[in-house]
């Protein structure tokens, strides 16, 4: 049940961010370079703070001697094209756009190294699909595709980035030292876009919310719970996400609730929850 709930609440982090994102970048709050830049910057922050506050930790040892500029590269991938795409793009089609291509990635990797799920995780993964599917195609228009280029590269990035956060000694400490060495990617990037650059309060507190509270906990939280989730669990689970942000437009921005969603809800986070058991019991 500890799994359970570690991934439950990371999903709910991964939603928000697209909350957030949309709230931001749809009202030209901010513009998405610097978005990139103040969510990766405080995110960088937190988790520096988290590991400098655990005994013999330090925000300096966690900066040079955890993470890799590959995974760095991955994450500033993901939240720079993140960013860029939700500039046209609404937020269900993005979501669904975005954890299709972390689906793909991730299951594709899983099949080519030889992963051979039970019947009864097969049976959780196809319910928690086909109730995925369900719930975001009938009546989506057909997305900006300048957006959703952008959109499907940010999750293959995710994709990358989760897979190569599978199985680190220190989870914390490598989340930590990639979101730093993420930092000089998104400060290049505000350079080449100097002069396009906005921001109000309001988007630098949600950029700043996303960074720090729903990305660097979000990812620590999501780096713990792979260590006991094979590849294709985690690839799955992350279809509850545009379920959860579905939630959130309900909740914060006046959006309909549906007997089609709260089916589709239910079903997707059963699949999931049997998935997780059978691999627990196996």
């Amino acid at each position: 049940m500890r799994l359970l709930f570690i991934t439950t609440i990371t999903m709910i982090a991964f939603a928000a961010n697209s909350v957030f994102g949309r709230l931001a970048l749809g009202s030209g709050a901010i513009d998405p370079a610097g978005y990139s830049l103040v969510r990766l910057g405080t995110g960088a922050i937190m988790l520096a703070l988290l590991v400098a506050m655990r005994p013999g930790g330090s925000a300096l040892a966690a900066r040079f001697s955890h993470g890799t500029w590959a995974s760095a590269a991955a994450l500033f991938g993901y939240a720079a094209a993140f960013s860029f795409a939700y500039l046209w793009l609404d937020t269900g089609v993005g979501a669904l756009i975005l954890f299709a291509c972390v689906q793909g990635t991730m299951i594709g990797w899983s099949i080519a190294k030889g992963e051979h799920p039970t019947t009864l995780e097969w049976l959780g993964l196809a319910i928690a699909f086909a109730a995925f599917i369900w719930l975001v195609s009938p009546g989506l228009s057909a997305p900006d595709p300048a957006g959703a280029v952008l959109m499907a590269l940010s999750g293959v990035a995710w994709g990358i980035y989760s897979l190569r956060g599978r199985g680190q000694a220190d989870p914390l400490a490598a989340t930590a030292g990639n979101f730093v060495r993420s930092v000089p990617f998104a400060i290049v990037l505000v350079a080449f876009f100097l002069t396009r650059l906005e921001a109000s309060a309001w988007g630098i507190a949600l950029a700043t919310a996303s960074g720090a509270v729903t990305s660097a906990l979000g990812y620590a939280l999501w780096y713990r719970a792979l260590r006991e989730l094979t590849a294709t669990q985690g690839a799955v689970v992350q279809l509850t996400v545009p379920a959860i942000a579905t939630a959130g437009g309900i909740l914060f921005m006046g959006e309909v609730l549906t007997l089609r969603f709260i089916v589709c809800s239910v079903a997707i986070l059963g699949g999931v929850a049997i998935a997780i058991l059978a691999r627990q019991r196996r």
